[in-house]
């Protein structure tokens, strides 16, 4: 990162729809160059967050500050310095790749005589400079997305704005969208990404997670999973069948939560290494082949399933 100044100040965020209360009372900030990561369920309340921040909301209550302008009273002012992508950007599918950017430059107010030179440049960085005469909707959704990720910045906005970008991509596509984020980071643009794909979460500087409205933890990737931090042990149990582990394991209560981790449960607790043995003997007793069972540090999903089980006890 390259400077300490705040580039993003929310204090007490708070909208409400008729009775629904979409977010309760958020706060954090970002500083400068710094890849922000906001994480939740769909409903959590992460694209509201962002269309507040982007002046196309007015919050119920709070404060909040983009680049130093106040979204309730400069909306405009932020518009003009910020890009935005979304999941589903609106990108004309009967234009060419090149039309697309053409129009969003003219949109972000790019001087004509300058459109062509930073689309050149832009399409050589995003991968897209042998396909500008193709139509938008003959792309595959990787480029598309590139495409859309291009648009947003033809007036070398100061921060970006990515909501949910990388849904539905290949694990591919969404390497090189990250390759592309990383590179803008590190020439001082504040980067604000939503996005329910916890392996993402790895590559933000900093993260929140948000439930019902609510941010439930906040720091970085490394202390979020920190033994002291998370407070519980975490055993991962490579075994089949899962359909009948699963249950087995829950219905025990060996453990304060277990859940499915790809082809693995992941059974967590404080103590829960001293209960590996019992849980070993109780999945064989029904049928269950172990193959492996080992204790393993906590991964971001972990945290966030332990944070959800303690809100919803508190």
């Amino acid at each position: 990162m390259n400077s300490n100044t705040t580039s993003l100040s929310v204090e007490n965020l708070t909208k409400q729809f008729d009775h629904f209360t979409a977010v309760d009372h958020v706060s954090f900030s970002m500083r400068r160059g710094e890849i922000f990561g906001l994480l939740g369920p769909n409903g959590a309340g992460k694209t509201t967050t962002i269309r507040i921040l982007l002046g196309l909301l007015v919050p119920t209550s709070g404060e909040v500050s983009v680049l130093g302008y106040d979204v309730a009273r400069q909306a405009e002012e932020i518009r003009a310095r910020v890009g935005y992508v979304s999941q589903k950007f609106a990108l004309y599918p009967d234009l060419t790749a090149a039309e697309n950017f053409d129009f969003y430059a003219g949109v972000y107010g790019l001087p004509r005589h300058q459109v062509n030179a930073r689309r050149a440049e832009l399409f050589q960085v995003v991968g897209l400079a042998e396909q500008e005469k193709q139509r938008a909707a003959n792309l595959a959704g990787g480029s598309r997305q590139r495409l859309a990720f291009a648009c947003a910045l033809p007036h070398q906005p100061q921060f970006l704005f990515l909501d949910e970008p990388t849904a539905g991509d290949d694990p591919t596509s969404r390497r090189g969208l990250w390759d592309l984020v990383f590179a803008l980071a590190e020439k001082g643009t504040s980067i604000l990404v939503t996005t329910h794909y916890m392996d993402e979460a790895e590559n933000c500087h900093r993260l929140a997670f948000i439930y019902q409205g609510r941010i439930i933890a906040e720091g970085t990737p490394s202390a979020m999973t920190e033994q002291t931090t998370f407070g519980a042990q975490v055993i991962e149990i490579d075994c089949a069948p899962l359909e009948t582990a699963l249950p087995t394991l829950r219905e025990s209560q060996l453990f304060d939560e277990v859940a499915l981790y790809g082809s693995t449960i992941h059974a967590m607790g404080a103590g829960a290494v001293g209960r590996i043995s019992q849980a070993r003997a109780l999945l064989q007793a029904n049928g269950v082949t172990v193959t492996r069972v080992e204790t393993i540090a906590p991964s971001l999903e972990d945290v966030f399933i332990a944070r959800l089980r303690q809100v919803s006890s508190g």
